[in-house]
């Protein structure tokens, strides 16, 4: 595996660098993965998220395919349509599907992929603070959902209105209460303690199983640090090199400080599965440690060191990329698999 080490004077503008190479392992699992592995399985909960939320969007009935395929001289049997019996731009019903979109942006950002389908895995030295946020975020849910629930009358007329021979009143609930809320819940993904006394053998059948899951778990957590790390370091160098129209490209303030929140999330989250990932993580926080946006914007010698830095960065995170050893990964698919 080559990885590329860069120290840069950003007070000389010199600028040195080696590459080192260390051959990649050709067995499935490394010591260092076992034992990553094993700390995610004691240190760690199972959680799942998992939301009632009321369908906006229903099939259109038969008679209305029809109709629909009549138009363009088509066969109703190849023919899918469905129609939208609520407005999605209405303000109220935006102000329910963000809340639920916030919920499981936080999910996401504090816990692990974990392969099976909904559940993630959260550091139990963040349970409380997760169930204490959770539970804001059930209650900005159930909030916004009465107020939706308040203008329903209206917004349903107006779908009446816009819909016009499609509308069907069969397809609205009398009620929205109890039609939004999420649910949080930690499901157990060790194998029951009576299988040890009913059937030794199907325990450490499931002990295997459950420790294969685990180690998958570090695969999926160190491939998801990687990529948001190459996808971060090549936004970042990009926005810094060139120009355009004959000025140097416009760069956000987001293109540094989503970095930064990359640095804390995996501080946070880092399994200690891959030195080699260590290592670059760590270059690329000190490549723009006391360095702010505006700095950068105004300094084209510090933009061009920078982005240097960066470049160089992102091929090392390539080359880790293309190295790491795969194995297979039985997904069930579903929102938890995703780093």
């Amino acid at each position: 595996m080559a990885t590329a080490t860069t120290t840069t004077s950003h007070d000389t503008g010199q600028t040195s660098s080696r590459r080192t190479t260390t051959q990649p392992t050709n067995t499935p699992t490394t010591q260092l993965e076992r034992s990553a592995a094993q700390r995610l399985r004691t240190t760690m909960a199972a959680v799942r998220l998992s939301f009632t939320w009321l369908g906006v969007r229903k099939t259109l009935a038969p008679e209305q395919r029809t109709t629909a395929a009549r138009a363009f001289h088509a066969d109703r049997e190849l023919l899918s349509a469905s129609k939208l019996i609520l407005d999605t731009k209405n303000p109220a019903y935006r102000a329910v599907a963000a809340v639920r979109s916030e919920a499981s942006g936080y999910w996401r950002t504090v816990t692990l992929p974990f392969p099976e389908a909904g559940i993630r895995l959260l550091p139990q030295s963040s349970l409380s603070t997760f169930a204490s946020t959770m539970q804001t975020y059930r209650e900005r849910l159930q909030e916004a959902a009465r107020e939706l629930s308040s203008q329903y009358d209206t917004i349903k007329s107006e779908a009446q209105r816009r819909l016009g021979t499609l509308f069907n009143a069969s397809d609205y609930p009398s009620t929205l209460d109890g039609l939004f809320d999420l649910e949080v819940s930690y499901p157990t993904i060790e194998p029951p303690n009576y299988l040890m006394a009913l059937h030794p053998e199907v325990y450490q059948q499931e002990q295997a199983r459950v420790r294969e899951r685990f180690e998958s778990a570090v695969e999926l957590a160190e491939q998801g640090f990687v990529a948001e790390l190459q996808r971060l370091t090549a936004h970042l160098a990009e926005r810094l090199t060139g120009l355009h129209d004959g000025q140097p490209k416009v760069f956000r303030d987001s293109a540094v400080e989503n970095l930064r929140e990359f640095f804390e999330r995996f501080r946070r989250l880092n399994i200690r599965s891959s030195p080699e990932l260590d290592a670059l993580v760590e270059q690329a926080q000190q490549t723009i440690t006391g360095i702010e946006p505006q700095t950068l914007r105004d300094s084209n010698r510090l933009r061009q060191m920078v982005a240097r830095d960066f470049e160089q960065i992102q091929a090392a995170v390539g080359d880790l990329l293309v190295d790491r050893p795969r194995r297979n990964i039985l997904r069930r698919g579903g929102v938890g698999g995703a780093a």
